[in-house]
């Protein structure tokens, strides 16, 4: 699951995305470790995006890349390194797969606990 606010007209709204049928699933990211001034040691990640499916699109241009189970072997093993099957797997996920919908905007802090606040929301429309 994850949350993608959409902007509109000077506010933000979150929606809360995740697989219809609830299993989990992971991101396409890439990982570092290199060594920062003084010797310190710094590790660094980042989430690669893709356009955005038909179930994304209403709210943003893009889309974090969603690996199918079938691709974690090839993202997570050495194959992954070329070329032609990476393009492969950084395609937008199937829209049919996933359920998106308005979440209130108590998402945005951490201080906010609980389940409720995954709760659909009825968007304002001024």
């Amino acid at each position: 699951m994850w949350i993608k606010w959409q902007r509109a007209e000077g506010r933000k709204q979150p929606f809360f995305f995740r697989m219809r049928d609830e299993r989990p699933f992971g991101f396409a990211g890439l990982w570092e470790r290199w060594e920062g001034e003084g010797g310190e040691v710094i590790n660094s990640g980042a989430i690669l995006t893709t356009e955005a499916n038909e179930a994304l699109r209403p709210v943003h241009d893009r889309m974090p890349v969603i690996l199918h189970p079938d691709d974690y072997e090839l993202w997570l093993g050495g194959s992954a390194r070329e070329l032609d099957l990476v393009k492969e797997v950084l395609r937008p996920y199937p829209a049919v797969e996933m359920v998106g919908y308005p979440v209130g905007s108590g998402v945005n802090s951490p201080r906010n606990q609980g389940a409720g606040l995954l709760e659909r929301a009825t968007v304002n429309s001024a």
